[in-house]
């Protein structure tokens, strides 16, 4: 069994009531001397750890909390990173106060009313529920990125798409649109973060939304082969691919796969990093070809995919 972590602990000056004089107060055996050498870690202004310690998103929740009201909770970013949600890294912890709320580098201190927030608690650090995490990145996160948040938490199985849909719907305020429609975007069984921006590229562009994670099964109903994205009925694979090589088994398998789809007369699209940060447009018309090739229809494309994937000068679609 893995040795447990050490605590962050609160470095400040008291006036002692004998002395009448500021001293640190500091954890059995720790000198202020001590935390001038190696052996410890400023993780906030005050907070220190010892610096063996692993810096994870839950110590900093805990270390940042030693700054606040005991009431306040982790939440926003760090309650997304906690959960084990994918959500874009700002460098800062984020925490939720009723009340003053610290004003510290690197941590991030949002007020809350009264009423509080939906948490709980994960080894020992208060944070906010996955429910809660997510309509609370609806003021802070766009579209896509409330998407790739809302699948990586169904992945990990806190929470299914209509209950964020629930969560969405009792929403008040300025981000509760953004939150209704992010939810209704969340799908199950979604395998990564760059799968669910492919899927939102072609959405957003109009285009049908493809079956996620479609099956392949042997006769005796164990699965053959998945597919990210797909469109069964007209054999069509929209697939992202982040590996920069396939090796071993993996190898073989793909060998496999293809040689049963060009045998069952499936297509499959590729589509890299690159294809989405850097040529979108380029990629949508690699799509849209595709699917003519299958013989689907194709809708004139909405522009709205253009307010959430960026293109670079060299992103020129092919002719239609």
């Amino acid at each position: 069994m893995p040795s447990p972590q050490p605590n962050p602990f609160r470095a400040r000056k008291a006036r002692n009531p004998d002395t009448g004089r500021q001293e640190w107060v500091l954890p059995e055996g720790i000198t202020p001397w001590d935390l001038r050498t190696s052996r410890y870690r400023r993780l906030f202004n005050g907070v220190y750890v010892e610096a063996s310690a692993t810096v994870t998103p839950r110590l900093l929740a805990r270390a940042a909390l030693l700054l606040a009201s005991p009431t306040s909770v982790a939440s926003h970013q760090t309650a997304a990173r906690i959960w084990g949600g994918i959500v874009p890294d700002d460098g800062r912890t984020h925490i939720s106060c009723v009340g003053r709320r610290p004003q510290v580098a690197r941590l991030v201190a949002h007020r809350i009313s009264r009423n509080g927030q939906e948490y709980t608690n994960v080894d020992g650090v208060r944070v906010t529920t996955p429910r809660q995490t997510f309509v609370d990145l609806a003021g802070h996160l766009g579209l896509v990125d409330l998407v790739v948040l809302g699948d990586s938490l169904v992945k990990a199985e806190l929470i299914t798409p209509e209950q964020l849909v629930e969560a969405a719907a009792s929403l008040r305020g300025r981000s509760r649109r953004l939150a209704r429609r992010a939810a209704s975007l969340v799908r199950a069984e979604v395998d990564s973060p760059m799968e669910s921006r492919l899927r939102m590229l072609m959405i957003l562009a109009g285009l049908p939304e493809p079956v996620v994670n479609h099956t392949i099964r042997w006769p005796n109903g164990i699965v053959r082969f998945r597919f990210d994205l797909s469109y069964p009925d007209h054999r069509l694979i929209i697939e992202y691919d982040g590996r920069q090589h396939a090796e071993g088994r993996q190898w073989d398998i793909d060998v496999d796969r293809r040689e049963w789809m060009d045998g069952k007369s499936w297509r499959l699209v590729v589509v890299r990093s690159k294809d989405i940060y850097r040529t979108p447009a380029l990629t949508l018309s690699r799509i849209m070809g595709a699917m003519r090739d299958k013989g689907m229809g194709v809708p004139r494309l909405s522009d709205e995919w253009r307010e959430h994937f960026p293109s670079l000068p060299e992103d020129v679609a092919e002719p239609a």
